[in-house]
């Protein structure tokens, strides 16, 4: 390890600054109303900020209301949303981070219940208890996401023009509301990631059948997408690497798709995986440390490509060991944040690296060195 730990050495990606190699990851917590932020995102947001991270990422954001995976998604669908987008952004600002948003639509994932209410699709029963109804989904193709699952209508070349749209104006009101970082998601088995996994295309159109046209749509948008956000500012994609265990999208197909994404601009793949419902051998193992960071190693040497390891990365001795093996350029985390928002904090103090408790808040910052001081820490 070297004396200033790579997890807090500054970077510049294209002209953005970003103090640490520390990322907030987009977690979802489906309690928007009607697509618009609420105190809940005041409180979420700024609670991560707060804690020390470089980069800080806004939830998944829909680009329709079609594209909503629950009730509760927010939304950039509306002129209307963008006063909590950037409420939110400034936030993030404000507390010394840079801010992020991911762009999505759920594709046959959508009309989805609410984790906490079974993830299941939804139907009479909500009606009768919150009066929130299913609606029409679309996706890639008619194959549904599950047993018990409604199939979705196969999108036609008028729906794909018509989502790449929703996709371009997103990403303006984006770029209006004031974020530094906008982020496409092809991952997890949403609209994106079901063009591109065989498992849920089987189109025989020009969208269909082979890699190159599987990749053809998120290709498309995520051109429409570094065409629409400043030439200073870094455009990435959040991919699921791999769908499973020796089935569907493979670990050579992301970095086909990388190597892809890299010639029309775009400047960093986030590495997660996972997402369509397998069978049970050729499900990938996630309970392990650091799961993922395998395929941040693997596009990041393969496809030229600065990647985000993302996935149970829990230690900043971890975080630190994966930077400096070169396995991936920033460390993303979700789960542990939300166990303890201060990690970023805590880790620089650990290394030594902010020995006067510069990096927090300064109300907690002052208190905190104060109180270690007199217990004589």
């Amino acid at each position: 390890m070297t004396d200033q730990p790579l997890l807090f050495t500054p970077i510049e990606i294209r002209e953005l600054r970003l103090k640490n190699r520390v990322v907030v990851s987009p977690m979802a917590t489906y309690s928007a109303r009607d697509g618009f932020a609420t105190d809940w995102h005041v409180s979420h947001v700024g609670k991560l900020a707060a804690g020390g991270a470089g980069l800080v990422f806004v939830e998944q954001s829909s680009v329709s209301v079609q594209g909503r995976i629950t009730h509760g998604c927010l939304g950039i669908w509306d002129d209307a949303h963008m006063a909590g987008l950037a409420k939110l952004a400034t936030l993030i600002h404000d507390l010394n981070a840079k801010a992020a948003i991911q762009i999505a639509h759920g594709g046959r994932k959508s009309s989805s219940q609410r984790p906490w209410e079974g993830g299941e699709p939804l139907g009479d029963a909500d009606i009768a208890a919150r009066g929130e109804g299913p609606w029409d989904i679309a996706a890639s193709s008619s194959i549904p996401f599950d047993n018990g699952w409604p199939a979705p209508d196969m999108m036609t070349a008028v729906d794909i023009d018509q989502t790449v749209d929703d996709y371009h104006a997103a990403f303006r009101r984006a770029r209006e509301a004031g974020y530094d970082v906008i982020e496409l998601h092809c991952a997890h088995g949403y609209l994106m990631h079901s063009f591109l996994s065989p498992l849920a295309n089987n189109r025989n159109d020009e969208f269909g059948g082979t890699r190159e046209n599987r990749m053809r749509l998120p290709l498309r948008i995520a051109a429409v997408m570094r065409e629409e956000w400043p030439d200073h500012l870094p455009a990435l994609v959040r991919i699921s690497s791999v769908d499973g265990v020796d089935i569907g999208w493979s670990i050579e197909d992301s970095v086909a798709f990388a190597v892809e994404l890299k010639k029309i601009g775009i400047d960093m793949v986030d590495c997660s995986s996972g997402g369509m419902k397998l069978p049970r051998g050729n499900s990938l193992v996630s309970r392990m440390p650091g799961f993922q960071v395998p395929f941040a190693e693997q596009i990041q040497r393969e496809a030229a490509m600065p990647t985000i390891a993302v996935g149970l990365i829990r230690e900043p001795e971890y975080a630190e060991e994966i930077l400096q093996k070169g396995q991936a350029t920033l460390i993303a985390l979700g789960r542990e944040l939300l166990w303890n928002p201060n990690w970023p904090a805590q880790a620089a103090l650990q290394f030594g690296c902010d020995p006067e408790w510069a990096g927090w808040p300064d109300q907690y910052g002052w208190w905190l060195k104060r109180r270690t001081v007199q217990q004589g820490r």
